[in-house]
Parts: C-alpha cells; sequence; structure tokens
C-alpha cells in the first residue's frame, strides 16, 4: 500500500492508502480529513496541491488539470482529485493559491 505524506496547514501527516486510491474521495468519506478539496470534478481548484516527491509515478496531468492550472502544471501543481496513487506519494497545501480561470463567454451582437 502506498503513503501518502500531506503537508497541510503546518502540519505534516503521513497515512498509507489503498492502491489506485483518489484522495479527494478518501476526503469525502472522512478517511483522509486534513486533505482541502471542493467539488471533487476538477472545477474548483480547492484540492490543488505541488507534488514534492513521487509525481513521475503519476499519470500525466489531464486536460481538466492542463485548463484550471495553465502553466502551474510544469511547476509540479496537480489537482488531486484527478489522479489516482500507486505509489508513496509527498505532497503540499501549504500556501496555495490558484483560481479556477475565469469563464469567457461569447459577446452576442444583433
Amino acid at each position: 500500500m502506498p503513503k501518502v505524506t500531506l503537508h497541510v496547514d503546518g502540519k505534516k501527516v503521513e497515512q498509507q492508502v489503498k492502491d489506485h486510491a483518489n484522495l479527494v474521495v478518501l476526503a469525502g468519506t472522512r478517511q483522509f480529513p486534513e486533505l482541502k478539496y471542493g467539488c471533487g470534478m476538477g472545477r474548483c481548484t480547492k484540492c490543488t496541491c505541488v507534488v514534492i516527491s513521487g509525481g513521475e509515478d503519476l499519470a500525466p496531468p489531464n486536460w481538466k488539470e492542463e485548463k484550471m492550472l495553465g502553466e502551474k502544471v510544469k511547476e509540479g501543481y496537480r489537482l488531486t482529485c484527478q489522479f489516482t496513487v500507486l505509489h508513496d506519494i509527498e505532497i503540499s497545501q501549504e500556501n496555495i493559491s490558484v483560481k479556477p480561470p475565469k469563464k469567457t463567454t461569447a459577446a452576442i451582437t444583433k
């Protein structure tokens, strides 16, 4: 079972999780309560983290992460709702301030 190390609110939380675990699902069922999250669907960015180590074992960022995080993806930012854990990983939600991109609407002309 992989070990997740989470840095959040000045604490270091270490916990074993099942293979293929999604941390937001675990947080939603109170099995990983320290994780910050919101919608669970990749739209709010409240679950954003920075991968400190173990990122090489994650699937590449998907289109939702690319859209919501933009250039931050290249800096190791990920949405915890969009990946599953297969190997040990260390992540941080300390001092993360990522806002979802503003919605653009097409102008209606008459």
